[in-house]
């Protein structure tokens, strides 16, 4: 026989037997309270309409309490962090028991020659060798330039190792994003580039098809695409380079490089149709060598960024260098978005940001962070996150801005007359023209008004030997070895410093403050008594205050004054 579960249910008598002890127990618990007598916190009422310096006493009275927030927000921080290095000590001495336990020296090694292989395919060596493999393998390099600074993107070292590689090797410059320039700017540059190497105007497609993008159109149909995956000069670079596979009776491989965020994945994307590599804001999405079929024919190799040279102007960097923007110094975001600012037309961009005049980039930064909501706790701007997100904006494809193309053409050293020649045989130049022609009739561009004058800083120099990032590579292999010593000098120095101890005699100024300041309002009989009769007698009672400055001398403390 199966056996039941005991049923939940009770007899009435009983349930009526337990509600009555509940109401006896309440009852027994009001009447004791009653007993012990209630005290109501007396309300503030405030600072009379008809008292003296009323608006004085107030913002006074306002500041001082911000004050107060920020020494908080100051020790909650600095608590956070002992308990980040307490955390810390118990997980290291938590890892050396394990490794006590762990049986034989080999699994410790396998382990650590993985987490090197995985810090490696992010390091900046492994950029270098990935870049140098598909400049190696590819019969004919793309370099891609950004329309907006086109001199910018140019990298003299990468031109120099193609042209002078030997062999057959061509190299053709593709100005992206030209719908982001003025028409006539566009067309300078294209006849300015042309005299050095064959050049192919290009706007590629931001959105492509993919299973992904196919399930949401079918859930919502009335969102327009046909803009986003619109791409001009494909038909184009696909025709020219289809006649060089021709001329050489070989399927070629075509190398696709540039600096970060100038559209390389997406150009590849755009010929293919179909969204093939990965794209994003984010700088240095690709990682390593990508190959592609566009046809028989034809093999496309998507390729990391370059690496930018540190000896490069802060403004090169800001813009070419491979920042991620989760993980980079704060420092670094605000010199960059300094450097951008002394370079452009400041009328141009208050217009184009509406934000009234500024004279530093901290004010430009505080008054675009109160424009678009990004505040901290208590209203302060977030200067770090503001000026990241202005530099994805200057390098992605959100902004409008152009340079204009040097007065006088003066090629680099490297390319002689005869070198400009080869790179220029084997193309059909006319046909090229021409298409580059169609190309610029059919997009629509931005007025030369509403695009912001911008300074080019020149040619960018870039790192493509792998010998020369040898110590920054190495900073990413003793990733680990680095952290061990961190904590190593923690465990040594979790001593109570002078740091920590101001910071305890803040807690208590705090506890001190917090206690003496309750009603403002019981103040108000001194507080008029010392305005109107001895100044001298008030500057002496204001006994305890926060951050006060020399200005703040004669003003009314609202912790003073009564007991």
């Amino acid at each position: 026989a199966e056996l039941k579960k005991a049923s939940k249910r009770l007899t009435c008598h009983k349930r009526y037997k337990i509600q009555k002890k509940i109401r006896e127990h309440h009852r027994k618990v009001r009447k004791e309270a009653k007993k012990r007598g209630r005290k109501k916190p007396k309300k503030d009422p405030g600072v009379p309409s008809a008292a003296p310096f009323k608006e004085e006493l107030l913002r006074e009275a306002e500041q001082r309490k911000q004050r107060l927030e920020e020494l908080k927000q100051k020790q909650k921080l600095n608590r956070q962090k002992e308990h980040e290095k307490k955390r810390k000590l118990e997980a290291k001495k938590n890892a050396a028991k394990v490794k006590e336990k762990a049986e034989g020296k080999e699994s410790s090694g396998k382990s650590k020659a993985k987490t090197n292989k995985l810090l490696d395919k992010n390091s900046k060596k492994s950029f270098c060798r990935e870049l140098k493999k598909v400049i190696e393998a590819s019969d004919v390099v793309l370099e891609v330039l950004d329309a907006r600074d086109p001199m910018g993107c140019r990298c003299p070292q990468l031109e120099q190792a193609v042209t002078c590689s030997g062999g057959d090797k061509k190299l053709l410059l593709v100005l992206n994003k030209i719908d982001l320039v003025p028409k006539e700017n566009l067309e300078k540059w294209l006849h300015y580039l042309k005299k050095e190497f064959p050049t192919v105007a290009f706007k590629s497609a931001t959105l492509m098809k993919d299973r992904t993008m196919e399930q949401f159109k079918k859930r919502r149909a009335r969102v327009d695409l046909s803009r986003t995956t619109e791409c001009f000069g494909s038909k184009c670079l696909l025709k020219l380079l289809q006649q060089h596979g021709k001329t050489q009776n070989k399927a070629i491989q075509v190398g696709v490089v540039g600096f970060p965020n100038v559209g390389k994945s997406s150009i590849i994307n755009s010929l293919k149709g179909v969204r093939a590599c990965n794209v994003g804001l984010a700088r240095g999405v690709t990682k390593s060598m990508q190959i592609v079929h566009i046809d028989k024919q034809t093999k496309m190799l998507d390729s990391p960024s370059i690496i930018a040279d540190p000896s490069n102007s802060a403004l090169a960097l800001a813009l070419r260098s491979i920042i991620d923007t989760e993980e980079s110094d704060s420092a670094d975001a605000l010199e960059g978005v300094d450097a951008i600012l002394n370079h452009c037309s400041k009328q141009q961009v208050m217009m184009h940001y509406s934000i009234p005049d500024f004279r530093n980039t901290e004010e430009f930064l505080t008054l675009l962070a109160q424009k678009r909501g990004m505040l901290k706790k208590g209203g302060v701007p977030d200067m770090e996150n503001i000026a990241k997100l202005l530099l994805c904006d200057w390098t992605g494809a959100k902004i409008s801005y152009h340079s204009q193309p040097p007065v006088s053409q003066r090629p680099p050293p490297y390319l002689t007359e005869d070198k400009i020649a080869e790179m220029q045989e084997c193309w059909n130049l006319k046909n090229l023209e021409e298409e580059n022609t169609t190309t610029v009739q059919a997009l629509k561009y931005p007025s030369p008004a509403s695009s912001i004058i911008f300074q080019s800083p020149g040619m960018a120099d870039g790192t493509i030997e792998e010998n020369k990032v040898i110590e920054e590579a190495s900073e990413w292999e003793n990733l680990e070895t680095g952290k061990e010593g961190e904590e190593e000098e923690e465990e040594e120095d979790f001593t109570e410093s002078e740091d920590d101890q101001d910071d305890v005699e803040e807690e208590k100024d705090v506890k001190e403050v917090n206690q003496v300041s309750g009603t403002p309002a019981l103040a108000l009989v001194s507080l008029t008594h010392d305005f109107l009769f001895s100044e001298s007698e008030h500057s002496n009672s204001l006994s305890l205050s926060l951050d006060k400055t020399a200005d703040e001398d004669d003003a009314y403390d609202f912790n003073t004054d009564y007991v």
